[in-house]
């Protein structure tokens, strides 16, 4: 193997030796064009960071400390940097952090107080996961990575030119092809367990369903019954109504003025006039008689009217 250079463009070349080649890795101290800030000097802090690039694509957070173990104490690893992702899991440590911190001061100054007891509530079925096997996550062929000391000398330790070639790392995770033949064999658990899964979660659906219904008794129409067997009731309406049974109570309108609310009254049906067979006859001669009397009437009107007038032709 032709001899390698120390360094590349700013960066110390890291060989590593696999069973049958070998892998480099460039390592530099990372920096920031941007201006120091708080959040972002506590995500990645200068002169404790070594930057790598070129990291394998099977590499681990447990292989990548125990390859630098020799440097020193090293506080955490990121791969694939994403400052948004960085920044945001920052934040949600020290909020955490913070919690903690106010929930310890608060109870440190209270007093302490006798707490009642109460009985417990029952506890809900837990449910069986699924056989999921330890896989290494993948990462892009050419990705990236932060490694985070503890101590700035650490640091300098990682960055002088390696002698030897460090081999890499072993793990109980499987590589390679064993990798994929696992992750088959995960996506496709026994049957035995499958059922226990399957199983355990429809007894917490049915207890969280049974935990919805005694919650909400009277929206799903079902009337609540006390231990004594009295039925709960709410104001409402005209009369009240209860939670879901039949039985009401009066309002305070009813109680007062004996008025049911502003409900239309029903209008009162007449009588019919004509209701026997004789008096339907009776009815409709009345009504020809009538009809010819305006006839008759309406006859010597026209009559009148023609003898009254002046020109008379014959």
């Amino acid at each position: 193997m032709s001899v390698l250079p120390k360094s590349l463009s700013g960066f110390t070349l890291i060989p590593i030796a696999y069973p049958s080649s070998t892998h480099l890795i460039y390592a530099r101290a990372h920096a920031t064009s941007k201006p120091k800030t708080s959040k972002p000097g506590n995500v990645f802090p200068e002169g404790r960071t070594l930057f790598l690039v070129n990291v394998p694509p099977d590499a681990t957070e447990r292989e990548l400390v125990l390859l630098f173990k020799h440097c020193g104490t090293v506080e955490r690893v990121t791969f694939d940097f994403n400052s948004a992702d960085a920044l945001e899991e920052y934040a949600s440590d020290s909020d955490e952090e913070m919690a903690e911190e106010a929930l310890n001061s608060d109870t440190e100054a209270r007093p302490r107080k006798k707490r009642k007891l109460q009985t417990s509530a029952p506890t809900p079925p837990e449910v069986i996961p699924l056989p999921n096997p330890p896989l290494r996550t993948l990462h892009n062929t050419g990705s990236c990575a932060h490694l985070i000391f503890l101590d700035p000398s650490s640091l300098a330790k990682a960055l002088s030119p390696p002698t030897l070639i460090k081999p890499w790392p072993s793990s109980e995770e499987p590589r390679g092809l064993s990798h994929y033949m696992a992750k088959y064999d995960a996506e496709r658990p026994a049957l035995d367990a499958i059922k226990a899964h399957a199983d355990s979660f429809m007894e917490r659906f049915e207890f969280d369903l049974a935990k919805s219904k005694q919650e909400t008794k009277y929206r799903k129409g079902e009337a609540i019954v006390d231990e004594d067997g009295f039925t709960l009731v709410t104001r409402g309406g005209a009369y009240g109504q209860t939670l879901g049974g039949g039985v009401g109570v009066a309002s305070k309108k009813f109680m007062l003025t004996g008025k049911t609310g502003s409900r239309r009254k029903k209008e009162k049906t007449k009588e019919k006039d004509v209701f026997y067979a004789f008096q339907k006859a009776e009815k409709q001669r009345k009504a020809m008689l009538d009809l010819r009397r305006n006839f008759e009437g309406d006859k010597a009107r026209v009559e009148k009217l023609k003898e009254s007038r002046r020109f008379k032709p014959y």
